[in-house]
């Protein structure tokens, strides 16, 4: 099992010309450009080609022209350059029409003089006219510089609002299953329908921790697909810490999950994984839910709804090449300064496990203990692998968001500790503690290998997230 297939992100770009500057050269820094864009992996881009003269924008034919070329190819994003002066008024309405499109603007450096001393561009003065007019429509964009198509820093931005486009194209109008009723001393995971439906367009789809369970117990022990995901489990995980019955339990559950997901087109779900439904079904779903998160669906812990949506925040950024891991922030290390122990029962994605660390499955996890219940857990713990990663969470108060970004290293450790876990060490932990408290951020993150900080806050700003930094 690996993670989701990587996206296609589907960008429009408007080459904005202004008559009387140099058409040759603007013809020459368009196809730079598209040169330029072609080496960006996941990056599809829209242009037009033989509807406008010389495949520029400088007029409202033009704009018209765009629009509907765009329409038809349903960008994600939009990119407007200014190859020369720019026409702002046709880079605008095109600008306007995808307005609830992220959007990139970028202007590009001079070239030489003219024989007679004239200027061939002024990409310079008139990028500043379309910024203006962009802040007076209260249109949200990016801004990529004044650059040379080639130069290291415009890729970068390029692929950086790749991501920003997929954050924000799986983000707005998410359906975010609710699988139970959230546990009764947990207030931290409230969440507000309402406020998501305003924001962000996004629906929560509940239901019943009891048909969940009908759906799985009405499934054969040796149903097929019960088969296929028990060899799975037995080639990624040591399955002699648990029995045959409580394996066959996790592939059911993980298959009543699944199709509830699939059926109501969700991009995540919140579950009650312990407590009720340990009780009534007989395990908890950990390792189904982390096995869930690595096929693409964000599964969190304890019906946190917020919790699901930071990761797939994180997902969205890495373009679906990378599952999050939904953690606690559970303790400081005892000796190092600036790590702690990230931390779940065993929900980890199992392809996060470190070089060696076979991920083992559990017939009683730590939790069973804590709780004083005698039933089956069903967890997966090991140790994640090491590496740069990004942590996350989103929270809600009075209908407005605003989103902790982080960064940390995981350290390889030579312990030997329960659930799914690893000792992170950021950059200043007692900051990012009185953070974490000053700003009314919970005990749940999200924790995702590699460096998404920009674009999360990139599209947190077009968003209307506000950002803490740390």
């Amino acid at each position: 099992m690996s993670p989701g297939n990587s996206l296609n992100i589907k960008i429009g770009f408007v080459p904005a010309h202004r008559e009387p500057f140099d058409e040759q050269w603007a013809i020459q820094m368009r196809k730079r450009c598209i040169e330029a864009f072609s080496k960006v992996e996941g990056l599809e881009i829209v242009v037009p080609e033989e509807i406008t003269k010389n495949g520029l924008v400088r007029d409202d034919t033009d704009a018209e022209k765009t629009i509907k070329l765009f329409n038809e190819k349903k960008i994600d994003g939009l990119i407007i350059g200014t190859m020369t002066f720019g026409d702002e008024v046709s880079a605008l309405a095109i600008a306007t029409a995808f307005s609830t499109k992220p959007i990139l603007l970028f202007g590009t450096k001079e070239g030489p003089f003219k024989p007679d001393g004239g200027r061939r561009s002024d990409s310079f003065c008139g990028t500043l006219s379309v910024s203006s007019g962009l802040h007076r429509r209260k249109i949200r964009f990016l801004f990529a510089g004044i650059v040379f198509p080639e130069e290291k820093e415009f890729l970068e931005s390029i692929k950086n609002f790749v991501r920003v486009c997929s954050v924000m194209k799986g983000f707005i109008g998410a359906r975010i299953g609710l699988v139970g009723p959230r546990p009764e001393r947990f207030e931290t995971c409230i969440f507000s329908e309402d406020a998501m439906m305003k924001s962000f367009k996004q629906r929560v789809v509940p239901v019943s921790l009891v048909d969940i369970i009908d759906q799985a117990n009405a499934i054969a022990d040796d149903a097929p697909e019960v088969e296929k995901i028990l060899e799975d489990m037995r080639k990624e995980a040591d399955l002699s810490g648990t029995t045959d019955e409580t394996a066959r339990k996790l592939a059911k559950i993980e298959i009543a999950l699944k199709k509830f997901a699939e059926e109501k087109r969700l991009s995540g779900i919140g579950v009650q994984c312990w407590t009720a439904i340990q009780q009534v079904y007989g395990v908890t779903p950990c390792y189904a839910m982390g096995r869930l998160t690595n096929q693409g669906i964000m599964t969190s812990c304890e019906v946190d709804i917020y919790g699901a949506l930071t990761m797939l925040i994180q997902y969205l950024a890495s373009l679906k090449t990378t599952p999050p891991h939904f953690v606690d922030w559970t303790i400081r290390h005892q000796e190092k300064e600036n790590v702690f122990l990230s931390w779940h029962c065993g929900n980890a994605p199992p392809s996060l496990a470190c070089e060696g660390c076979v991920p083992t499955i559990r017939e009683h996890s730590i939790l069973s203990q804590v709780l004083g219940v005698e039933h089956s857990m069903g967890t997966g713990e090991f140790q994640l692998k090491p590496g740069v990663v990004t942590i996350c969470r989103l929270v809600e108060y009075d209908g407005k968001f605003k989103m902790l970004i982080t960064k940390g290293n995981i350290e390889k450790s030579d312990q030997h500790l329960r659930g799914s876990w690893a000792w992170v060490k950021v950059p200043n932990l007692d900051l990012l503690y009185r953070t974490l408290v000053e700003e009314g951020f919970i005990h749940h993150a999200s924790l995702i290998h590699g460096d998404y900080a920009k674009p999360i806050a990139d599209a947190c700003k077009l968003l209307g997230i506000e950002t803490v930094s740390v």
